[in-house]
């Protein structure tokens, strides 16, 4: 027998209003990560003129006060960016801990606390005169957003019906996207983006976390995190009929029960298990290198450093390009909710990293030619708009909620904890090197995305399955029977989870 198509549990799905709250509320926390993560970009130069201002009243006693060195700037600049992914390194390593100890639903409640006290942090530095404190804020806020950006994806997988799942995962992607937009808005000199108003620009934070944790007790928990990690099976139900708008949620209780008596049969999975196991070798193998492809494909390059960027090729209003980008960005990213589940993970993420290495391409020879030829700056922003589309069609979105695919109840704790780790390391990379490696490579910094996009490209179309349509436990059940008939089965086709069942023969 072999799994084909799309296997319904528990009768037509339908999106219910506990479902829709639990969803909203939920990327809430997307929503707080996207704002932080594109807050810092548009008020750069203001900012960096409240640090040279800091670093002047520090010098009492001074005649004449000196302002700050410019490479200092430079790296305090770079600290107040990458500090951010510093926080999320650290806090990722605590979401499946979290996750399993409090449930998916008082963890993102909790975790509201750190967004309250990183914004209050940023809000106040300029009064207290110390960049210290905004950096700091950065951190911590960063540490939010990285227990967010684990949370939220397992929450919003495991209440989500099997047919709606991609679909509802991107939601994760598109409350980012959505959440750097407004902070461009934002960001600019008619609204926030001034002198007098930018801590509120960075403080204004705290609303969301204010909002999600009055929502979140409203929310049902995750019914298979009841069930499975609590045995909790009257308050499942409870949550089911919620989510489902049904009464007979006998069948989804029964996926939950197969899961769970797989899950029993097995030691309770820690990180070191996932790498030494031939059962999860595989996938969490693929988890990483689907993060690494979100990061490392130089989209954050973009969001961190896309004023300086465009004012590099001369473009006098470079906030409104900047903000062209988080339009096309959101855009791409709503496309691709109705593409994910028509298309596929596999498909989509393909497209994605190939027109985002073509775009690279683009941007590369553009930039090198713009001494000569002043009108390929707008051959350059076509590349990054187009670079940028690319990348919400599939490397935005699959890998955040791809990786509570691949793996069952038991290990998906531990794989987040890995992939996000992953994730805000090379972020953090990423965004602290960027200015420094545009020193020294000049217009020819993209070729090195480039390649590596290439390089990711190649791996997803060789080693990467498709996931759509199937449930979590026929997706875990392929990487159990067999990793190295799974290898097999990538060499040669790449595409579908279409094994064997247990009782056929090989």
């Amino acid at each position: 027998m072999v799994f084909h198509g799309f296997q319904q549990l528990g009768g037509p799905e339908r999106i219910t209003g506990s479902l829709i709250l639990a969803v909203f509320t939920a990327v809430l926390g997307s929503l707080q990560f996207g704002y932080n993560l594109g807050v810092i970009n548009a008020p750069q130069k203001i900012i960096e003129r409240s640090y040279n201002e800091t670093w002047m009243r520090r010098q009492t006693g001074v005649d004449h006060p000196r302002p700050i060195d410019q490479s200092v700037l430079t790296t305090l600049w770079s600290l107040s960016v990458a500090i951010f992914s510093v926080g999320g390194m650290v806090s990722s390593l605590l979401v499946g801990t979290l996750a399993e100890w409090l449930g998916r639903k008082k963890a993102m409640l909790v975790n509201n606390s750190l967004a309250m006290i990183g914004g209050i942090l940023m809000g106040l530095s300029k009064y207290c005169q110390s960049y210290e404190m905004l950096i700091l804020g950065r951190f911590v806020i960063g540490a939010y957003s990285g227990i967010s950006s684990g949370l939220v994806p397992i929450y919003i997988g495991e209440i989500s019906p099997t047919s709606l799942r991609g679909m509802l995962g991107t939601l994760h992607q598109l409350g980012i996207v959505s959440g750097i937009l407004i902070a461009q808005i934002f960001g600019l000199d008619v609204i926030l983006g001034t002198d007098e108003l930018w801590p509120f620009l960075l403080a204004i934070t705290v609303l969301p976390a204010i909002l999600q944790a009055a929502l979140l007790p409203l929310c049902p928990e995750s019914p298979r995190f009841l069930y499975i990690m609590r045995n909790e099976e009257s308050k499942a139900k409870i949550c089911l009929r919620a989510l489902t708008g049904q009464q007979d949620v006998t069948p989804s209780l029964s996926e939950m029960k197969d899961e769970k008596q797989r899950m029993d049969m097995e030691r309770k999975v820690t990180v070191a298990q996932l790498f030494r196991s031939p059962m999860y070798r595989q996938p969490i193998f693929i988890a990483i290198m689907l993060q690494l492809s979100q990061q490392l494909s130089g989209i954050n390059a973009v969001f961190y450093y896309s004023t300086s960027i465009f004012i590099g090729m001369g473009i006098k209003q470079p906030v409104y390009i900047t903000i062209g980008v988080g339009i096309i960005n959101t855009v791409f990213t709503v496309l691709s909710l109705f593409l994910v589940e028509r298309m596929g993970r596999r498909a989509l993420h393909l497209l994605g990293l190939a027109g985002m290495c073509l775009c690279a391409v683009v941007m590369t020879v553009s930039l090198a030619l713009l001494d000569k030829l002043p009108w390929m700056s707008y051959v350059s922003t076509v590349g990054i708009f187009g670079f940028v589309a690319f990348f919400e069609v599939g490397p935005g979105p699959i890998p955040w909620f791809i990786v509570g695919e691949l793996f069952s109840q038991g290990p998906r704790a531990a794989a987040v904890t890995v992939a996000g780790l992953t994730n805000w390391s090379s972020n953090f990379i990423v965004g602290m090197s960027f200015q420094y490696i545009v020193e020294l490579c000049g217009p020819f910094v993209f070729l090195i995305f480039a390649l590596l996009l290439l390089g990711f490209f190649t791996f997803t179309y060789f080693r990467v399955p498709e996931t759509r349509g199937k449930t979590f436990d026929q997706i875990a059940s392929a990487f159990r029977r067999n990793p190295s008939l799974l290898d097999h089965e990538f060499k040669q086709h790449g595409t579908e989870l279409d094994y064997l069942d247990d009782d056929s023969s090989v």
